[in-house]
């Protein structure tokens, strides 16, 4: 395994497909901490949730997160507004691997009007079990973007 956990939160147009994932993915063996939300029936702002697991990606070293909004791309933006984060919004198998390949990705983000769950799954293990290539030239672009971001 590249990676060790996983975090995973939503917003409530995306809890149903969270939950699904959840379910399939603590089958693999990774210890998965959910961060909400508990239903689809209170409205929430997708902001808090990407917050919530963006933290601790960054704080959390060997894990990676998930991300679903209606769309995917709510979430995906508000991910990589903090230092360290380099989410994608994932809607191909491509798409998961040159993520982590080429930007060392490291939250991937669904839209759950355009993902079920064995694609979101079938992205995921893709994701989960791709390392980045180890070539100077990726490395100097995470760094470059590192800069960016206030590092």
């Amino acid at each position: 395994m590249i990676f060790e956990s996983i975090a995973i939160a939503a917003d409530h147009r995306g809890y149903r497909l969270k939950q699904g994932i959840i379910k399939h993915i603590t089958i693999t063996g990774y210890q998965v901490t959910d961060y909400g939300p508990d239903t689809d029936s209170v409205p929430v702002d997708y902001p808090d949730y990407a917050g919530f697991v963006s933290t601790h990606v960054r704080e959390h070293p060997g894990s990676f997160g998930i991300l679903v909004c209606n769309s995917g791309v709510g979430m995906a933006i508000a991910a990589n507004k903090l230092h360290g984060i380099r989410a994608v919004f994932c809607d191909r198998l491509d798409i998961a691997k040159v993520s982590r390949e080429h930007n060392d990705a490291n939250i991937i983000c669904f839209g759950s009007a355009f993902t079920t769950v064995e694609r979101a799954m079938r992205y995921i293990k893709i994701f989960s079990t791709t390392a980045p290539l180890p070539e100077e030239r990726y490395d100097n672009r995470i760094r470059k973007i590192d800069k960016m971001s206030g590092a």
